[in-house]
């Protein structure tokens, strides 16, 4: 089938975007609308002595200026994470209000709101508000925090830990590590980086006869709905209608419900107009929620033929000032669901200190939890090569997990059920050219340059939450409509659901339309995250195909004059013996009243407790200018099993979105706070993104190791490269400059970082 699964269909989004035809939030604008703009605590850790308001009130075109005792009837932003430890203590988790209380935890937590005529007006009048602090002492290092003399940020927790996640048994660990042939340890930081999608956040929210409405960029209308309905506004899901329109990526940070939202919610109800808000990039770098940001300490213990014996991981992790939606989550449940990642150990131990800081608060973002749980592993693993003197890749297949140990059950308890992990590297290996490296190593060394090689393997669980739904419905003119609770940002949804349904339906692939991002539309979705479109939306929609294509079989049935257990279905035609109806005519048969007015059907899909496990190897080639540092990416290899793969074309886009997101990290991105808590970088002159001259050509490729616990065999691919780039990119560094003594670099390589390994600097 030329658009069926598997083939490489082009983007039917693509001529709407490129063209200007798409529809942002921003694009957004309804009659009479008031813009909202925000006063943001200058400070990180202050008492709020006296705020005032009284010129901001008076100034042109001022309508309402909010602080906290207004929005007093709402609830606080919620936190989903709720864990225990292993003594069965749950995580602190602190109130956390759209507008600052008695106190400010953060640089940038909006204090009050001002609502004008104009956007202009709103911002001239914020300007006004002058606020009497008590200045107190920050807390902002991930170190300090810890200390038994750190200020506290939140006074009545105590301390700063939020929680002390544990898995696995300790005491038999360290029996394991302890006496072992090789012993190997390893320090590393994850750095934290501000997601950045292509449009910054915008809310605008109307409120009319009872009911709000919100125009919203989102990672799933349906989970901010409930958010917002349930835990803030306390209002009926059905008064609460959000609607996503085009977004420009998510990365996580759509997946949140932020502080502004509610604001102009609020707003809008009390105002009775419309109410829009607009934030600009530095904005963002200040109020989104931000990504990572851990340190983590690992032990591996080996025998004599390089096999594991056990593994003891201790990270601090970074929440920020409060508990975001998942913050907690990410690097305990989030991570630890791949704790080992593709490697057999008989031991392994793995806390996480969860620590409260007064920078932004962390949430999700590509991955989350995943890549540091890769990054840390490999780093490890490339380490024990060293010490070992056992070739790197061999070393790893001598750990890998083998096919006979399929269904492998990990830390978490969750089966991994597929994989041929060392046939994954293998190919990536070979793509690569690795056995011919010393070649064009001579050739750079001859240029002065440094060239270096390396690779990173992974695991990550993907699925999301455990229920998906899709409706598929046949119109009268033979077109057909797929209604999902999974939400595209840009990973074209649109065209793969619709090869789904083409090839189990028969249908023109032009004449279907896919439906999302409305909650009067689309009644129940998990939304997008965590690489579970696929598995979840896909497999929903796949399953409601059949269902419209048995519920077709008693129509055409009474069409045909024959016995419904006589119909076959194929290629949109339903046949007894040698009749045949087409599928657009039992559609228009399906609205006689005897039939039930229209041929469609609404499957919830459940997974149950498993999750999928895409994986992957990413080998990257490196020249450095030992002269200034400068990092190139020379060549860039990457073979991933996702299972069966739906559209090559997307799947290969979501695979340099996410090398490109690793790569950032690896080489650029740093979120960077000096010592009192000041943000400092806060705008694109200070904070370092990958741009199309720092990336190679990817060399894409899959082995696709179908999935057995889905009938589309598909694993997930969106935050593959996230987790394959960072360790690619830094072991093929440090394989450039092992040879002028430098062992260990954190992540990110600039070439600051760089030129200072190679002349010993500070």
């Amino acid at each position: 089938m030329k658009f069926g699964v598997g083939q490489s269909v082009r983007r039917t989004e693509d001529p709407r975007l490129v063209t200007g035809a798409g529809a942002f939030t921003d694009d957004v604008n309804l009659k009479g609308q008031l813009y909202v703009a925000f006063y943001r605590s200058p400070h990180a850790h202050a008492r709020l002595r006296t705020i005032h308001l009284e010129q901001a009130r008076a100034s042109a075109d001022v309508v309402a200026v909010y602080t906290a005792p207004d929005l007093a009837s709402l609830g606080p932003l919620p936190c989903r994470a709720q864990l225990n430890d292993a003594s069965g203590n749950p995580c602190f988790i602190p109130r956390r209000p759209a507008l600052a209380e008695d106190k400010v935890y953060f640089v940038g937590q909006a204090i009050a709101a001002v609502v004008a005529e104009s956007r202009q007006a709103a911002r001239d009048a914020v300007e006004l508000i002058d606020v009497d602090f008590e200045s107190l002492q920050p807390v902002v290092s991930l170190d300090s925090a810890v200390s038994s003399v750190a200020p506290l940020v939140h006074e009545e927790h105590g301390h700063n830990v939020c929680i002390h996640f544990e898995r696995g048994n300790e005491e038999a660990t360290s029996n394991a590590i302890r006496g072992a042939a090789h012993i190997v340890e390893i320090s590393v930081v994850n750095n934290r980086v501000v997601p950045t999608p292509l449009e910054p956040r915008v809310s605008v929210a109307s409120y009319d006869d009872g009911k709000f409405t919100l125009y919203n960029p989102s990672q799933g209308a349906v989970a901010q709905q409930g958010v917002l309905a349930r835990s803030i506004f306390r209002v009926d899901p059905a008064d609460m209608r959000v609607i996503s329109g085009d977004t420009g990526g998510g990365f996580g940070v759509r997946g949140e419900v932020h502080p502004e939202t509610v604001v102009c919610l609020y707003a809008a109800r009390e105002l009775e107009r419309p109410v829009k808000w607009c934030g600009d990039r530095s904005e963002m770098f200040l109020a989104d929620s931000h990504g990572r940001d851990n340190i983590s300490k690992a032990t591996v213990a080996l025998d004599a033929k390089g096999v594991i014996l056990g593994l003891k991981i201790e990270t601090l992790a970074n929440l920020g000032a409060f508990c975001s939606a998942v913050g907690p989550f990410v690097p305990t449940m989030g991570g630890g669901r791949v704790v080992g990642t593709v490697y057999r150990s008989p031991h392994i131990y793995h806390s996480v200190r969860c620590v409260f800081t007064n920078t932004m608060p962390v949430a999700a973002y590509r991955g989350a939890g995943r890549p540091e749980a890769a990054y840390l592993m490999e780093r490890l693993m490339e380490k024990a090569a060293e010490a070992t003197g056992i070739d790197s890749p061999e070393l790893r297949r001598r750990n890998f997990i083998r096919d006979e140990d399929l269904p492998y059950t990990n830390l978490a308890g969750i089966p991994i059920r597929s994989g041929a992990f060392a046939e994954t590297m293998d190919l990536a290996l070979a793509r690569a050219d690795w056995e011919t490296f010393d070649e064009r190593r001579q050739t750079s060394t001859a240029s002065h340059k440094l060239r270096g090689i390396g690779f990173g393997c992974y695991v990550e669980s993907s699925g999301g939450g455990p229920e998906e739904e899709a409706r598929v419905s046949v119109t009268e003119d033979g077109g057909v409509e797929i209604t999902v609770g999974t939400y595209s940002h840009g990973q074209g949804h649109e065209t793969a659901f619709a090869q789904i349904a083409h090839e189990r339906l028969g249908v023109n692939f032009d004449c279907i339309r896919l439906i999302q991002g409305d909650t009067r539309e689309v009644g129940f979705g998990g939304g997008t995250g965590g690489s579970r479109s696929s598995q979840m939306g896909g497999i929903a929609v796949l399953r409601a195909s059949d269902g419209v294509i048995e519920r077709g079989k008693r129509i055409a049935a009474e069409l045909l004059q024959g016995g419904e257990e006589t119909v076959s279905f194929e290629g949109g035609r339903y046949r007894v013996d040698d009749r045949t109806v087409t599928l657009q005519e039992v559609a228009q048969a399906a609205m006689r009243p005897e039939f039930g007015g229209d041929l469609s059907d609404t499957h919830r899909y459940d997974r149950g407790e498993g999750y999928t496990f895409p994986n992957g190897c990413h080998v990257a080639e490196v020249e450095i200018d030992p002269d200034t540092g400068v990092i190139e990416v020379v060549r860039y290899t990457a073979v991933d099993d996702c299972g069966r793969v739906i559209n090559p074309l997307l799947a290969e886009g979501q695979v340099h979105g996410g090398v490109a997101q690793g790569i950032g990290q690896a080489m650029f991105e740093r979120v960077v706070y000096d010592d009192d808590g000041q943000l400092i970088t806060g705008t694109f002159m200070d904070y370092a993104m990958p741009r199309a001259v720092h990336l190679p050509w990817i060399d894409v490729s899959f082995n696709e190791v179908l999935e057995p616990s889905n009938e589309l065999g598909v694993k997930g691919i969106g935050e593959g490269g996230a987790c394959g780039a960072p360790p690619a990119i830094v072991h093929a560094v440090l394989n450039a400059l092992v040879r002028n003594g430098v062992a260990h670099i954190d992540m990110p390589l600039t070439s600051e970082r760089i030129w200072r390994a190679l002349n010993r600097g500070p």
